[in-house]
């Protein structure tokens, strides 16, 4: 697991250096071709990571055990196939500071963290939980696709960034 661990904290250290030194105002600006802001996005990573953990700890104590291979999460980099994220994790429409967004940031992940930090690969080898393209995912996938998904939309923040 601590490949993947070091995997997530790059990529998220990528995103927050990506929006360092941003203003709110330009953090909250809608461009013309994008639905979301820059803060909605880091939201929306927030939003994941928190859906993720919790998810990932029901599934670990009610799931059954599967036999599930493994899955080609790397294809969430693929920015070409559009995926509308499901409601419980679309970000609010209101003014949020960069602060207040990134400490969410920082919650959400020491919560996965400390969940990582005290569970077995292997027990999460042997559960899944769906996904709406890829289908059941094992736990332990997760992990990195949570970093992939990240990656992905620090992409569209970079080009939400060049439209500033």
């Amino acid at each position: 697991m601590e490949k993947e661990i070091e995997l997530i904290e790059a990529i998220r250290s990528d995103v927050l250096n990506s929006v360092h030194g941003l203003t709110d105002e330009e953090c909250n600006t809608r461009f013309k071709n994008s639905r979301w802001t820059i803060i909605q996005v880091l939201e929306h990573l927030y939003l994941m990571e928190t859906s993720l953990t919790k998810a990932m700890k029901t599934t670990l104590s009610n799931g059954e055990e599967q036999d599930v291979p493994s899955k080609p999460i790397h294809y969430t980099l693929d920015r070409s196939t559009k995926v509308d994220a499901p409601p419980f994790v679309t970000p609010t429409k209101e003014f949020q500071t960069l602060h207040e967004v990134t400490a969410k940031l920082e919650s959400s992940r020491k919560n996965l963290l400390k969940f990582l930090n005290h569970t077995n690969k292997e027990l999460l080898q042997k559960k899944a939980y769906p996904h709406p393209v890829f289908g059941l995912i094992r736990l332990d996938e997760w992990v990195p696709f949570i970093g992939y998904h990240e990656k992905r939309h620090l992409g569209q923040i970079e080009e939400m960034k060049k439209s500033l």
